[in-house]
Order: C-alpha cells, then sequence, then structure tokens
C-alpha cells in the first residue's frame, strides 16, 4: 500500500488569509511519527510560515499539489482551484444555507470532491473538536481594549497584526491603563475563554453578574455571563437550560441590566437566531444604556446586536452606529454613538499562534481519524459531500444546491 499524500494548498480567498492548517514544525512531526503519510505543500508567498521553513522541515514545496489525494485549507477554495475527485478540507461556510457559498457547493459536488469541513468535525458530545475560537477571543478582547483606548484617547496600543506573535502582543499589556469601567462578555467557549486571558493579563479583576450590577468598583472589572444570566422564561418560570437550547422562542432576553452598568461589551456567545436578540435599537436609544464600545466576535450581521450592521475589516477594525437613525457611520464621529469592532477574520490578526493551535488538534484529534480508523464517526459527522452527492446528514442542503 502507497503512503497517503496530503498536501497544503495555496489560500486563495480574499481578503488574503495567512493562517495554515499546519505548521513546519507539526509536518515534520507527521513525516516523522506516522509512517504511511506524505506532506508537500503548494508554494505561496503569503504563509505566516514562509515556503524555506517548509522545507527546512522536509516537506515538498511544489507548484502543484493534483498528485495529493487530500487537500487541507483554512478558507474557502476559490472555485477554480477545487481539486476533482479529492479530498477537501476547509471551512465551506454551506451547512447554514448561505448563499453566497451555493455555487461553490454545486461545483465540489460537480466534481465529485469529498468535502469535510473543519466546523463539522466534533466528539459524539457534539463538542468542536478543531477551531480557531480561542484566538478569536484572544484578539477580539485585545480589540475591544484598543478601541477603548482610542475613543477616549487612554493610551496607544499596536495593533494585533502588527505584533509578531502573542507573547510580542502582552508587552502592550503594560500600557494599559483604564478607569473603573465595566466590561460584559457573553459565552463560555473557547472564544470566551481567550477573551478572558487577555483581560486577566492585563490585570482587569473578574467579578460575579450580580457583583457586576449592584457594586461599584475603584478599578476595571468584567464578568462572563452565560445564557441563563441574559436570557428570562417568558412566563416567568425558573430559567431551563435544555429547555432553552430545545425552545429558545419561549425565552426573552434579560441583558438590560447590564447594559444599563457596562462600558463595553465582548460578544462571544454563540446566537441562534430562534433565540431572543441580546437588545434591540429601541433598547439602545433608552436613556439607562450605558454601552459605548461593542467587539463583536461573532460578527452575526443584523443579529442579536443591533449596531452589527456590516462586518469590519483588519485594514478598517472599526466603525460607528448611531442608534438615532439605525446606519453606520465614521469611527467617533458623535459621543452618543456606540463604536463597534466587528473584523470577521479575528485569528488572522495572529496567524501564526492561531495556525499552530489548530494544526495541534489536526495531529492529536484528526488525523489518526483520517488515515486510520474512524473512531466515534468523527470524520464521517463532518464529510458533507461524497461521490458527487450530500452524505445522509447534510441532505437537508439538497433545497439550498438546487436553489429553492
Amino acid at each position: 500500500m502507497g503512503k497517503i499524500k496530503i498536501g497544503i494548498i495555496k489560500e486563495g480567498k480574499i481578503p488574503m488569509d495567512r493562517r495554515v492548517p499546519l505548521t513546519p514544525t507539526q509536518c515534520a512531526e507527521i513525516l516523522s511519527d506516522f509512517d504511511g503519510v506524505s506532506i508537500k505543500c503548494q508554494e505561496s508567498d503569503i504563509r505566516c510560515f514562509p515556503d524555506e521553513e517548509y522545507r527546512k522541515a522536509g516537506v515538498e514545496v511544489v507548484s502543484d499539489i493534483s498528485d495529493c489525494e487530500i487537500i487541507l485549507g483554512v478558507k474557502e477554495v476559490p472555485i477554480p482551484n477545487l481539486m476533482a475527485g479529492k479530498t477537501h478540507f476547509f471551512f465551506s461556510h454551506t451547512i447554514k444555507k448561505q448563499d453566497y457559498n451555493r455555487e461553490l457547493l454545486r461545483e465540489i459536488m460537480s466534481k465529485q470532491i469529498r468535502l469535510i469541513d473543519w466546523e463539522c468535525l466534533t466528539n459524539k458530545e457534539g463538542q468542536r473538536l478543531i477551531a480557531f475560537g480561542r484566538y478569536a477571543g484572544i484578539v477580539g478582547a485585545y480589540n475591544a481594549v484598543w478601541t477603548y483606548g482610542k475613543r477616549y484617547n487612554l493610551f496607544d496600543l499596536r495593533r494585533a497584526n502588527e505584533c509578531f506573535d502573542l507573547d510580542d502582543l502582552k508587552t502592550e499589556y503594560a500600557k494599559v491603563k483604564l478607569p473603573a469601567i465595566k466590561i460584559a462578555l457573553t459565552g463560555g467557549g473557547r472564544v470566551s475563554k481567550g477573551a478572558m486571558e487577555v483581560l486577566h493579563g492585563m490585570g482587569i479583576r473578574k467579578v460575579s453578574p450580580a457583583e457586576f450590577v449592584n457594586e461599584y468598583f475603584e478599578g476595571p472589572v468584567f464578568t462572563q455571563l452565560n445564557t441563563r444570566d441574559y436570557n428570562k422564561k417568558a412566563n416567568g418560570e425558573t430559567f431551563d437550560r435544555e429547555e432553552f437550547y430545545q425552545n429558545p422562542a419561549n425565552y426573552v432576553s434579560n441583558f438590560a441590566a447590564y447594559a444599563e452598568k457596562a462600558d463595553i461589551l465582548i460578544a462571544g456567545a454563540f446566537w441562534d437566531p430562534k433565540a431572543p436578540v441580546l437588545f434591540g435599537r429601541e433598547d439602545v436609544l433608552a436613556t439607562a444604556f450605558k454601552i459605548s464600545v461593542i467587539a463583536d466576535i461573532t460578527c452575526d450581521i443584523e443579529g442579536s446586536i443591533p449596531s452589527t450592521k456590516q462586518p469590519s475589516t483588519i485594514d478598517d477594525p472599526i466603525y460607528d452606529y448611531n442608534p438615532s437613525n439605525d446606519r453606520v457611520e465614521t469611527a467617533f464621529g458623535d459621543e452618543g454613538n456606540i463604536t463597534v469592532m466587528a473584523v470577521d477574520n479575528l485569528p488572522c490578526e495572529l496567524p501564526r499562534n492561531a495556525s499552530e493551535d489548530f494544526g495541534r488538534e489536526f495531529v492529536d484529534q484528526i488525523l489518526p481519524n483520517l488515515i486510520g480508523e474512524d473512531k466515534d464517526d468523527i470524520i464521517k459527522r463532518a464529510t458533507i459531500t461524497k461521490e458527487g452527492k450530500l452524505t445522509e446528514i447534510y441532505g437537508y442542503l439538497q433545497d439550498y444546491v438546487d436553489g429553492h
């Protein structure tokens, strides 16, 4: 039996993404520890790890990787770059029937591609096995504080993407001098954990939700809010977490108590469109609403937060939201506006670290199931298309593919 050939594709999506699915060191580890695997790397001038680092790690760097069976990438592969008959790994952004990727999925099926989506690689309990969430949280929280400092001329930090890596970023923390503000952080997963790393690193104290609402503090504090903290049952009964996720329409938002106390909101919680919005435009217009900076890491456009009207970019990361006319305006234009940071590819600001974490999870949890026995159907559950058809799990996408 010949070796399984893995190819690392050059990222082709615009705007440019410098992340990689495997670092040079991780490639060397695979070549050393997995006898039945070979790796090729497509030439690229945009990766955070240059081609020469891959060559030094023993990886063949070539212009064409079409002889590889398994193609690893990060973002959606442009349609002209899809390789017929291969197994492609990337974030396809199709499982929610995203209109902008319908043609991509059609072409994948037409070319008999086996599509495995990183987002769908889960354990038996449905928990993600591989993701960039931690670095979305790290950069999102850093950007939140950076934005607040800019808005009120408090300090001047380098942008995250101007730092070489996370260790370099941490050297900026000492410059942060915040007044006695309050920061609300939503979510309990990888994103919020990454955000808390930064807030703790900056010396910002964590307090309970009750303390956040009821007490005064002499220095900056933050609180972590889970779904039970900002949602309540519409009929007044006790919050039931399992019921909330099964029937979120039975609940209404209870976030106003925090919005009246918080200066910064860092939104890191997954939002189901069937669930209550965090708050509405009418809430922002209320006199008691205090939040002036929102870092929306989730970046759900027209989703749970009315001020997230559009994504921002790494080059132009912030804009103002004017609640009076429900429009986007130039950042820092009016004190009555909310300044919004809604960069939709935050991990790209620290591509080396984000890639290292991601590749580590691939080597440890995904690769053994890919080249050996697929324990617990990890690969099977993440396979969207195979042999020109949708797999049974993703059959619900057929009307989307058909254009209905």
